[in-house]
């Protein structure tokens, strides 16, 4: 029997798991680090931290499994896309890494856009320029540490780092990357016109792979720290949403998944590369090889419910501790004891302003049409049926792009809740199920890793072989009419309260 590996770099957390070649867990582990925050709207972390966190998961999963590191197949990983990990001469960190959520390079995006235009880059990156993608980042730093761009001699995304430290090869893969600005996406290989016309030095952007492709070997100290086989292969792996997709086999047309996390993704697969010409969703290089995606990200998806929940369901949050069960399921059931439509009241789930598809950081959060007979109830109902149809807008775009999913797999936390999983049926009017597996990145992680082994001859052969789903939920079409009248109304609210939305921050 061989096994894999799959490691997946999340924001606050590092799991790792180590699955047989048949696809089943046989243990995990994870390791938690700090995001710190010097300014309002920043966000950086330790690369050293994520180092510890790769390390001690992956001897921790050998160590609990028993399994011999030399039947281990390969390495895959899987981790937070858009962070910038500058490195010097030694390959040390400079500075702490400015991850994706850091949205201090509004202005870098602005002469991004300017210097190449606005309709080039999309051709060129298949993304307008923007805060959370890696480019600006890099230019930033230039233009506000301008010692520390000096002394940078590497520059890694974040999974690429714990690459490094494992191989001491300095690489990425085509999915990661997509989510730089600096990548040719259509071509799948570094834009040089735009680093020529950024003035960025090539010289200093890892080799680049297919997410399966073998990109180098553990190394004996990294052996020696982890308890792998030294000479064990790391492949490519991919971006969060990339391994996400792999792990839930979504990985040929018509397949696509929604992600209720704390941010919300439709993620769709394409044969070939789409493009949106006003930006409104991305468009990246597939983690199988000669495909693409689509993919939307609304920023408050789950987070919306979390904020409701920490800051009005104290009992419902003190009764589940008490009978030991997820407040998040009691409040479904409350919701559910409000009609559709949660008596004429909608959400704008606008809390941490907004990407897909209106690219506005000024948006809000509303409630619209509250009044003195709502309940909580009613306004749980009204959060979680406002992430459903951002999730519905986003997935228009998408079928505006000719790119229809004939079903949808669900996953994210969101995707245990019983009336979540009906509402998205019923507002996309499209089946949809879910994976047996709940490790989605880590296990596309990993069965990249097989395919970079040998193990399995393809990418969708993997998941034809290791991913299996629930049956699926269809529409119900009753239901349906009944949001659509109020989905067309939550799409009229925000080009109504777009200026006021920019007034309000301005005041």
């Amino acid at each position: 029997m061989k096994y894999l590996i799959g490691i997946d770099l999340g924001t606050s957390a590092t799991k790792t798991v180590l699955f047989d070649q048949r696809g089943a867990i046989v243990s995990s582990s994870s390791a938690e680090y700090p995001l710190y925050q010097p300014q309002n709207g920043w966000a950086e972390q330790d690369p050293a931290d994520w180092r510890r966190a790769a390390f001690s998961t992956i001897a921790g999963v050998i160590k609990a499994s028993g399994v011999n590191p030399a039947d281990i197949a390969g390495v895959g990983i899987s981790g937070q896309m858009h962070g910038l990990v500058m490195l010097g001469e030694d390959g040390e960190p400079l500075r702490n890494a400015i991850i994706w959520c850091d949205g201090r390079t509004e202005r870098e995006c602005a002469e991004i856009t300017d210097i190449i235009g606005a309709k080039r880059l999309i051709e060129l990156s298949a993304n307008p320029a923007l805060p959370g993608f890696t480019a600006s980042k890099i230019m930033w730093v230039r233009k506000h540490e301008p010692e520390i761009y000096a002394k940078c001699r590497h520059i890694l995304l974040p999974k690429d780092y714990i690459r490094y430290a494992l191989t001491g090869e300095f690489a990425t893969e085509v999915s990661d990357a997509s989510g730089m600005n600096l990548l040719d996406v259509p071509r799948r290989g570094w834009s040089g016109e735009i680093l020529d016309k950024l003035e960025i030095d090539g010289n200093m952007l890892p080799r680049m792979y297919e997410s399966c492709e073998v990109t180098g070997r553990v190394t004996a100290a990294a052996a020696a720290s982890t308890g792998l086989a030294p000479g064990t292969p790391v492949v490519g792996g991919a971006g969060d949403n990339a391994a996400a997709a792999v792990g839930t086999g979504v990985v040929s047309g018509g397949r696509a998944f929604t992600t209720i996390g704390t941010s919300g993704v439709i993620f769709a697969h394409s044969d070939a590369v789409a493009i949106e010409p006003e930006g409104r969703v991305h468009a990246f290089c597939s983690a199988v090889p000669g495909a693409w995606t689509v993919m939307s990200c609304t920023l408050a998806a789950g987070m919306s419910l979390q904020w409701f929940r920490n800051n009005f369901c104290r009992a419902e949050m003190e009764t589940a501790a008490a009978i030991g069960t997820d407040p998040y399921d009691l409040m479904g059931r409350e919701a559910e004891q409000s009609p559709i439509g949660a008596n004429r009241l909608l959400f704008l789930p606008y809390l941490m302003g907004e990407r897909s598809p209106i690219l506005d950081s000024s948006a809000r959060g509303v409630f619209f049409g509250l009044s003195a007979m709502h309940t909580k109830r009613d306004m749980i109902r009204a959060v979680m049926e406002g992430v459903a149809y951002s999730q519905r807008e986003c997935l228009d775009v998408l079928r505006g792009m000719g790119i229809n999913p004939g079903s949808m797999t669900l996953c994210g936390g969101g995707a245990a809740s019983p009336l979540w999983r009906s509402m998205l049926a019923d507002v996309y009017a499209c089946p949809v199920c879910t994976v047996t597996s709940k490790e989605g990145p880590a296990l596309g992680a990993a069965i990249l890793a097989g395919v970079g082994a040998g193990l399995y001859n393809s990418v969708p052969e993997a998941c034809a072989e290791l991913v299996k789903t629930t049956p699926e939920q269809p529409p119900n079409a009753e239901n349906g009419g009944k949001y659509e009248g109020y989905y067309k109304l939550y799409k009229e609210l925000y080009p109504r309260l777009k200026d006021q939305f920019s007034a309000l921050m301005n005041l």
